[in-house]
This record gives structure tokens, C-alpha cells and sequence, in this order.
């Protein structure tokens, strides 16, 4: 059966904010394509997610050029999908990628060397089948490459028009403000940061915010769930089908220590008197700070975009919530 995406899309004109100080807007919620998108994974069940996503006006899609496993399959998924369901409204969506971390052996397939980006961001182009993509990110800063080299790189994607945009991800608050000089000396201001935030990880408070709203740059957070310690998931224990108990590379049973439990389960407490899930609170506290243009959620399942997407509804949290979930926190 073809795909037609819902009509009612883009009913809510608040589901969108402005990133820094550009043209575009973004969905609060935006769907990371780095785990369930890969050739191992389930091709319907990533399809299904995709296709909710956008019914829901999720338009922004993110990948990377190792995104999988293996390497490089999520974009093939995303090509698939692209081809199959969602093309025809190619120019709705901000579709993204990145290159920077090992993707290829040899010298020249990992960092921030104009020949690594540069060939990384042809071959992400063929596997998903486009002619550019919107933003396309230095995955991570190199040591040992000159910035001026990496931020030209990115320059010049966008010159010769393979991207439209450029972003940074996991840069310090020394790095980005370095960068995104060069990047506006060089005509293509950086668009966006994409750092890791989430209540249980807050290394960008306060120097990396204030930067990125002192540079006007976005921020598009990824891990705002702490790789699923921020909701119900593992109250119980540790689910057979969990990104724990199958993917231990970013996620240990370890990890899931009885203090983090403790602050989670009263987290839960907060965010139920709220009328919310705890994936709900979560997304709705790093939302809370303005400089904060979208979170980036993965998901397993459809249910996952629909519980997500439903904490948009009720992003006000109070002086006196915000002070409890200091109290719990620390």
C-alpha cells in the first residue's frame, strides 16, 4: 500500500522553533536514525517509524555516515525509505549526515581532513540516493587537523551545493566559538551544534549554551534520554529486547546503578503528577532552555515517536518543578 502522509502534519504551528539566527525552523522532536536503522535491523518496523515520524511533522531526520550496523546502513535505509514512501516530499524534510568518526581504513576514512569529510559526504549522497543534503555536521573535532581545514571543508559542501547548511557536534565551547568565526569569515555561518544533554548529562550547562546563544547557533540535542535511563525501561530490571541487553557498546546493565534508579523512579513520580511519562519530563526539561532548538530521539517502535511527540503538549514546567528535579538530581 503507498504511503500518503497525514494532513493534519503541521496543524500546530508551536511544534516548531527557530534555529539560531536563520531561515529555518525545526520540530521540537526530531527522529536520530543511529540505532534501528541499520541492515540488521527490522526494514518494516524502521519504515513504520519514519513514516509516523512524519505524519506527526517530525521533518527532520538525522544520520551519520557510520550509522548501522553496519557502517553506512541506516543511510541505505533511509534511501529506501526515501525512494519507496517519503521522496515525493523530499523538500519538507531536513535531511542530515556527518562524517568525522572511522568509517574506512587507512589514513584518510575518520577525522576532520578536507579529503575524509569531503569523499564521506559523496558516499553518504549515493547511499541515500540525493543530490545534497541540508546539513551536513563535522562529527567530532580532529587534534590534529588544522580547524581552518575542517570548517573549509564544510565551506566548500556547501559552495558546491552537496549541502545546504553546516553543523558542528561534540565540539567544546572553546571550539565552537573558534569554528563558527572561521565558518562566517568563510560565508557559511554554522547553523546548528549538535551536543549530548540530557538531566543526567549536563556538560554543556552553562558555557556551552551561553556560546552557542552568544554565536546565534541552534542547539539539536541528541541523547536527551540518556540512551533510555530516562524512562520507564528499566524500573523492572533489564528487558530482554533493551538497548542494554543487546548493544552494550554505549549502554551497560552496569550503567543502571540503584542511585540512578532512585533519582529516575522519583523523576517518574514528578513527571506522573504532571499528567507525563518520564520520556515526557525528560525531553520537556531540555527543551526548556531556549537555546535548545529541537531534541533528537531514537525509537524502536512507533509507540515510542507517538509518547515523545506527546510531550510537547505541556512544556511548561514550573519554578517549583524545576527546583524539585534540582533537589532529585543532586
Amino acid at each position: 500500500m503507498s504511503y500518503s502522509p497525514a494532513a493534519t502534519r503541521y496543524d500546530s504551528a508551536q511544534f516548531y522553533r527557530r534555529c539560531g539566527r536563520s531561515g529555518i525552523r525545526l520540530p521540537l522532536i526530531s527522529l536520530g536514525l543511529w540505532h534501528n536503522f541499520g541492515a540488521k535491523d527490522s526494514y518494516e518496523n524502521a519504515r513504520a517509524i519514519a513514516c509516523r515520524a512524519f505524519d506527526l511533522g517530525i521533518t527532520h531526520f538525522d544520520l551519520a555516515n557510520n550509522y548501522g550496523p553496519p557502517d553506512g546502513s541506516a543511510e541505505e535505509t533511509f534511501g529506501k525509505i526515501l525512494r519507496e514512501d517519503l521522496g515525493q516530499w523530499r523538500d519538507e524534510m531536513i535531511i542530515t549526515t556527518k562524517a568525522g568518526y572511522y568509517m574506512w581504513p587507512g589514513p584518510y576514512g575518520e577525522w576532520g581532513s578536507r579529503k575524509n569529510l569531503l569523499a564521506s559526504l559523496d558516499q553518504s549522497l549515493k547511499r541515500m540516493g540525493l543530490p545534497y543534503v541540508d546539513i551536513f555536521y563535522s562529527h567530532r573535532p580532529d587534534p590534529d587537523t588544522p580547524l581552518e581545514e575542517t570548517m573549509g571543508a564544510l565551506a566548500h559542501a556547501v559552495r558546491c551545493g552537496k549541502a545546504l547548511y553546516v553543523g558542528l557536534s561534540n565540539y567544546k565551547p572553546e571550539e565552537t566559538a573558534r569554528a563558527a568565526k572561521i565558518l562566517r569569515e568563510l560565508g557559511t555561518p554554522c547553523l546548528i551544534h549538535q551536543p549530548r544533554y540530557s538531566m543526567l548529562d549536563r556538560w554543556v550547562e552553562p558555557q556551552l549554551l551561553a556560546t552557542l546563544a552568544q554565536e546565534n547557533i541552534g542547539a539539536v540535542v541528541f541523547s536527551p534520554l540518556a540512551k533510555g535511563l530516562l524512562t520507564d525501561r528499566y524500573f523492572k530490571g533489564v528487558p530482554a529486547d533493551s538497548r542494554a541487553s543487546r548493544d552494550t557498546r554505549f549502554l551497560r546493565p552496569d550503567h543502571i546503578t540503584d542511585e540512578v534508579l532512585a533519582k529516575t523512579k522519583k523523576l517518574n513520580d514528578l513527571a506522573q503528577s504532571r499528567g507525563q511519562t518520564l520520556a515526557q519530563l525528560a525531553l520537556t526539561w531540555v527543551l526548556r532552555h531556549p537555546t535548545v532548538t529541537s531534541a533528537l530521539i531514537g525509537a524502536s517502535r512507533v509507540s515510542q515517536v507517538d509518547d515523545c511527540v506527546g510531550a510537547t503538549r505541556n512544556l511548561n514546567l514550573t519554578g517549583e518543578e524545576l527546583a524539585q528535579i534540582e533537589k532529585i538530581l543532586a
